[in-house]
């Protein structure tokens, strides 16, 4: 164990002891899940924690999309990723990968990161049960025996800290409770596609302690074929005999929830582990044709990859988590005290397919990113009253520290005739450390009668640094890093958050609101350019200010739920990125870009056994920045690709104007629906026929415009059929994602034109049951 764990460990308990010294009392905001639709055939409520309340979202003057747990392990049935499959049920929300399972991407009203540096900041947060995972592979953390999932459109620095330019998404898991429950969902399908999705806890001493113990398990056979037979791989690749695209999830979660009778104090202690290893991310190379983006005729089961060595990706987390609640009458006071570690590596052959013929050899293209150890240490203390009259307020603090080792290996290089092997010069071995402490605080008044204004404003500091340890190198063991160059950088901003809602209950079943919300994204260091021999890339802090207005609305006797919203923001010196000729990632800042659209949700029950759902969004997002510029498609000085912006040479690079052009993977609009329909039984069971369907517009899919890389009117579409037991019991189903195999363009290596494709038909059964 690291020294830095053993100090990590001791400083979550001291944080431990000292609140437990506190006058203890009862906890008023625990994570809240949606209520149950009422017997009568209405909607029931739903209850979120978006402002660290429990509150009804209809009451929250902020747009958030809700997703019951029970509703996403429908859609993840066929073993798809949890995260991925979110962005196709909540309006606004886009996710996507082009480094595996270990590497999502998230966009939130078109603002995200395409940089696929593991170093990489993100303007979209996850919280999972109150805790912030902030490096890239921290987010993509599994979420299983999920109770509720809530995505908050718009800046929420207020609340949830720096880097939430475009939003959050959180996560709250099932908790321990005081009677014996348990749940669990295991489904079989297409690939032998496992997964088996489970919690049970309860009471270990009556009313004092009780526990809770979780897990996750997925598995998938790998059914890509590598059809490569050349014997001329650097790396032992033997290409037919390779099978790719499987994966094994190994996930444990256990909780010990204390309340001691008559103090109020309550203590929940969570610690968790991951166990995951499977295949990175496959680039079908030349799997778009230039002139056109359709992908029909590439084989999504067969790849030509001459390295890569089957493109292995394996990572380890561990992590633990203390939220402690002490009531002192009329306040409560909060500690959320957490650790995370991880430790993993991604290997891929990057080009995506067979070596290119140059003048004077091969060129191979193989990369590994590699987290040597990650520590992630955060401690937040909340002071909040617990009125439930006029006025509210809550204030707080928050420190981060997250440090990483991170190597890469970019595996780019010549092959000349009679040399049997590589020499593996580029590599790198980076130190990145970032801490950040904040102080913020809220409050919320009703001025008159139905007419609550809230208010919040926080102010955080934020630090980054990224050290080169080793860097690259020539045959002779010589450092080919720029003499001139820094090998430390150091950046830090401190910058205000804020936000101002009204909200207006026009009657009762309506209620109107309008939000101001300002941000910021601290600065960003890339370092991953010194396996290039070139030195770090640099951008400053990025703010947005966003406007929003909506509506949310209870019709028709509580049968149909209605909520909308527009909104307007602009972003200054925004952070992108685009791909260098060596499909290096490269980080600028823009002057600034502008965004208006809006989402929709409704539910509607129009008679008891139907229940309907319909979400919407659309979207307009603009850079402008006449002097920004981007490296385009472009492999042995060749552009691969139909470029429509004004291009330059600049030197041997080929730049394209991207001023005017929309932000990369921002849908135009993206709808999706579902329903569900139940025949009553005699013997008080069901059955139950039901789907769901997802529809997106235009996105491109890289900063430039082209007509390759982008699409247009995807969709997937999913059923299921079966039969639930009387009081739910339990429940068995057949299921078909991705019914019509629809084959997607999920993302692109623009110099090959090589495509990443969505996954493809899963048909098979799903067995549910709750005691």
């Amino acid at each position: 164990m690291s020294n830095f764990t053993i100090r990590s460990l001791l400083f979550v308990g001291c944080a431990t002891a000292a609140l437990s010294f506190a006058t203890a009392a009862s906890a008023q905001d625990a994570p809240a899940t949606a209520t149950a639709a009422a017997t009568d055939g209405t909607l029931g409520d739903i209850v979120v924690t978006a402002e660290r309340r429990s509150e009804n979202l209809q009451k929250v003057p902020i747009s958030v999309g809700v997703l019951q747990g029970s509703d996403l392990r429908d859609y993840t049935a066929g073993g798809s990723d949890t995260l991925l499959e979110l962005a196709n049920r909540v309006p606004g929300l886009y996710a996507e990968t082009t480094t595996g399972k270990i590497f999502p991407r998230f966009y939130i009203r078109g603002l995200g990161n395409i940089d696929f540096y593991l170093g990489a900041s993100q303007p979209v947060s996850i919280i999972q049960d109150d805790v912030v995972l902030e490096h890239v592979v921290l987010k993509s953390n599994p979420v299983y025996d999920v109770a509720q999932i809530e995505v908050l459109r718009g800046p929420q620095g207020t609340l949830f800290g720096r880097n939430t330019t475009a939003g959050i998404i959180k996560f709250d898991t099932n908790k321990p409770t005081n009677e014996f429950t348990g749940r669990a969902t295991a489904s079989y399908g297409t690939y032998n596609t496992v997964t088996l999705d489970a919690g049970v806890g309860g009471p270990i001493v009556k009313d004092v302690l009780s526990f809770r113990v979780s897990g996750l398990y997925q598995h998938r056979d790998n059914w890509i074929t590598n059809t490569y037979t050349g014997t001329t791989s650097a790396d032992g690749t033997t290409g037919g005999k390779d099978k790719l695209g499987g994966f094994d999830e190994k996930d444990i979660r256990v909780q010990l929830e204390l309340t001691p009778p008559d103090t109020g104090f309550t203590g929940l202690l969570s610690a968790h582990a991951r166990d995951y290893s499977g295949t990175s991310t496959i680039f079908h190379r030349g799997g778009i044709p230039k002139g056109s983006n359709d992908v029909s005729n590439t084989p999504r089961a067969f790849v030509g990859l001459d390295e890569g060595a089957g493109n292995p990706q394996a990572y380890k987390t561990y992590g633990t988590s203390l939220n402690m609640k002490n009531d002192f009458g009329g306040v409560t006071l909060t500690s959320i005290s957490a650790y995370e570690t991880t430790s993993g590596y991604s290997r891929g052959d990057t080009d995506g397919g067979v070596a290119t013929n140059f003048p004077g050899g091969l060129f191979f293209g193989e990369s590994q990113g590699r987290v040597r150890d990650l520590d992630q240490l955060t401690q937040e203390v909340r002071l909040a009253n617990n009125s439930t009259g006029r006025f509210k307020w809550q204030i707080g603090g928050i420190y981060f520290y997250s440090r990483d080792n991170t190597e890469f290996d970019q595996r780019g290089f010549f092959l000349l005739p009679g040399q049997a092997a590589r020499n593996p010069n580029n590599f790198v071995l980076l130190r990145n450390t970032n801490t950040s402490y904040a102080g913020f605080g809220q409050a919320s008044y009703e001025i008159v009668p139905k007419l609550t204004i809230t208010g919040g404003v926080r102010v955080t500091n934020d630090t980054k640094s990224t050290r080169l340890v080793i860097g690259p190198h020539n045959a002779a063991g010589v450092s080919t890093f720029p003499a001139t160059a820094p090998t430390f950088v150091r950046l830090s901003d401190t910058q205000p958050s804020w936000d101002v809602a009204l909200r207006y209950q026009a009657s009762d079943d309506v209620s109107l609101f309008a939000r101001v919300a300002h941000s910021f994204r601290g600065p960003t260091i890339q370092g991953r350019n010194a396996v290039f021999s070139s030195a770090f890339v640099t951008a400053g802090s990025e703010t947005i200010t966003s406007y929003e207005a909506g509506f949310k609305s209870n019709l028709l006797g509580n049968t149909l739920r209605f909520n909308a919203t527009g909104f307007y923001y602009k972003v200054k010196n925004i952070q992108l990125n685009g791909n260098d000729a060596n499909n290096n990632g490269l980080l600028f800042n823009a002057d600034q870009a502008q965004a208006w659209g809006g989402e929709a949700e409704l539910t509607w029950r129009p008679v008891p056994n139907l229940t309907m759902g319909l979400g919407a969004s659309v979207l307009h997002t603009e850079i402008n920045d006449t002097r920004v510029y981007t490296p385009v498609c472009k492999l042995n000085g060749v552009v691969t690709c139909t470029v429509l912006n004004p291009m330059i040479n600049v030197g041997a690079a080929t730049l394209a104007q991207i001023n005017g052009n929309p932000l990369p993977n921002a849908p135009k609009y993206q709808l999706d629906g579902n329903a569900r329909y139940d025949f009553p039984l005699g013997n008080g069971g069901k059955l139950f026929v039901g789907g769901d369907v997802t529809l997106q517009g235009y996105t491109s899919l890289v900063p430039y415009k082209t007509v390759e890389y982008t699409t247009d009117g995807t969709f997937e579409a999913g059923l299921k059929a079966g039969y639930t037991a009387p009081e739910g019991a339990y429940e068995i189903a057949v299921f078909t994602r991705n019914v019509t195999n629809e084959k997607n363009l999920k993302g692109v290596l623009d110099n090959y034109n090589a495509a990443v494709f969505n996954d493809p038909r899963i048909v098979g059964v799903q067995l549910s049951g709750k005691f």
